[in-house]
């Protein structure tokens, strides 16, 4: 869930947000930026409650709906890094505007989807749009804005904007559902390119790496296969079983693929992911709180869409008025968290998150068939999300406390890139035993039980993982 993503930047930075002057240049540069990292986030969240009504119009099953969002999902992470390497070679500008113009046709397509094949397309295709839009874009507001008060500020500005983003996605989802079909959805994403993309060429300088970084063509190739063939494989399985020969292809090549990735990325001179890196017990039980975080949740958030309309039948609308409270309130905790972290330290924030988290998410075991559970459900999903906001700006303090100056890039690479891979795999990997149930209650049930062990386990192994890093001397954060 995209939402949450909005945060880490500001956190990161270690520093309180002041108050500079920007000239009106740096206000149209940054609403430019901020507004196509508002656009990104407004994607991932404005068609989850149009899910169903799409679903009907194109004649797609309950189990392939989880693809509208997966195939937005898939390229998305797994082109993210590689893009943003490609921006540093090339030009930044250059990928964040081609992003951009990609983004908007993509949209376009999706919104004249004739079937179910036409709008995947658009979705896959926005997602490479994003993939480029990203890293790029996060990357010009760092080189445009100096390091200290003004990128503190924008970073807070960015952050924020994002984080509405999701909210204002979920709710707007609902509205235009109901008055207009789940087009509508799409063809609000290609009405934001087409204002965004004009003023952006005469704005933001070019930007680019001194030291034109190699090209690590390998390590995308592999890591981004791997990832497409264990999604399919996941999501096929869920619809045939893991008996079928493309089944089991699909999860052998995946396996391989990822392995293969990690001796490309050992030998590699200019690495999309540095092994050395992973190496540190912040950076990796922080990422692994980070993609527990983001993949458990995404997948709450889909499997309650399912069930607020077709169990409940809430309309769109209603729906996205639910979602609305929860990213009201995580907004909230967007505020609270770096309170909490300053006192508690950002180890044991990310601890109790994650516990707090998967606690909440159990409670939604009691949900049943009686309208009323709306309420409950309401709570509970706000909370939890409040925790997971927590989770997600603490983890992203966590592996980036530390690291020395040269090596920030890559941290804050790895913290990007885990936000994607758990957005990607949550929802193939528990959504579909929801949609493919015979009863979609007891579907939903099932994903909520084991979503809500995989956090609490994440919890205390996270916990351990970190203590034991403080025991051996790492910096405290």
């Amino acid at each position: 869930m995209a939402i949450d993503t909005t945060t880490q930047p500001t956190v990161s930075t270690g520093t309180p947000l002041d108050t500079p002057r920007l000239s009106t240049r740096d206000k149209l540069v940054l609403f430019v930026l901020c507004a196509a990292q508002f656009m990104v986030a407004l994607d991932f969240s404005v068609l989850n409650v149009a899910l169903p009504a799409l679903g009907s119009d194109l004649g797609m099953s309950r189990s392939a709906l989880q693809w509208a969002v997966t195939a937005f999902a898939l390229p998305s992470g797994g082109f993210l890094l590689l893009f943003g390497r490609i921006g540093d070679l090339y030009g930044r500008r250059k990928l964040f505007l081609a992003g951009l113009a990609l983004f908007g046709a993509a949209s376009l397509l999706a919104t004249l989807a004739w079937d179910p094949a036409s709008f995947l397309a658009g979705r896959a295709l926005q997602g490479l749009g994003a993939a480029a839009i990203v890293p790029t874009g996060m990357s010009l507001l760092t080189t445009t804005f100096p390091e200290g008060p003004a990128r503190d500020r924008a970073l807070g500005i960015s952050g924020t904007l994002l984080s509405l983003g999701f909210t204002v996605g979920m709710v707007a989802g609902g509205v235009l559902t109901d008055a207009l079909g789940w087009r509508s959805t799409m063809a609000l994403l290609s009405v934001f390119a087409l204002i965004v993309l004009p003023l952006a060429p005469g704005l933001l300088p070019e930007s680019r790496t001194p030291d034109r970084p190699r090209l690590d063509v390998p390590g995308a190739v592999t890591v981004t296969g791997g990832l497409l063939s264990l999604i399919y494989a996941l999501s096929t399985a869920a619809d045939h079983g893991f008996a079928r020969a493309d089944v089991i292809t699909a999860l052998l090549a995946g396996v391989l693929l990822l392995v293969a990735f990690g001796f490309v990325e050992a030998r590699s001179a200019a690495p999309l992911v540095s092994l050395p890196m992973l190496r540190r017990r912040t950076v990796a039980w922080g990422n692994v709180g980070g993609l527990v975080t983001f993949s458990m949740m995404s997948t709450v958030v889909f499997v309650l869409t399912l069930y607020f309309q077709e169990t409940l039948r809430l309309s769109a609308f209603e729906t996205g008025l639910v979602f609305g409270v929860q990213g009201v309130l995580s907004a909230v905790a967007g505020t609270l968290a770096p309170k909490v972290i300053g006192r508690f330290g950002a180890r044991r924030t990310l601890v109790g998150s994650l516990a707090g988290q998967g606690a909440l998410v159990a409670t939604l075991l009691l949900l049943n068939a009686h309208t009323w559970s709306v309420w409950p459900a309401t709570a509970a999903v706000s909370l939890a999300s409040m925790c997971h906001l927590g989770a997600i700006i603490s983890y992203g303090l966590t592996v980036t406390s530390g690291v020395p100056d040269e090596e920030q890039g890559l941290a804050t690479g790895l913290v990007t890139s885990t936000q994607q891979v758990g957005i990607t795999i949550g929802i193939p990997l528990l959504g579909v035993l929801a949609t493919t149930s015979p009863d979609l209650l007891t579907g939903v049930h099932t994903v909520l039980a084991l979503d809500a062990a995989i956090v609490l386990a994440a919890a205390v192994l996270v916990g351990l993982g970190l203590r034991r890093g403080r025991r051996q001397g790492l910096p405290r954060v």
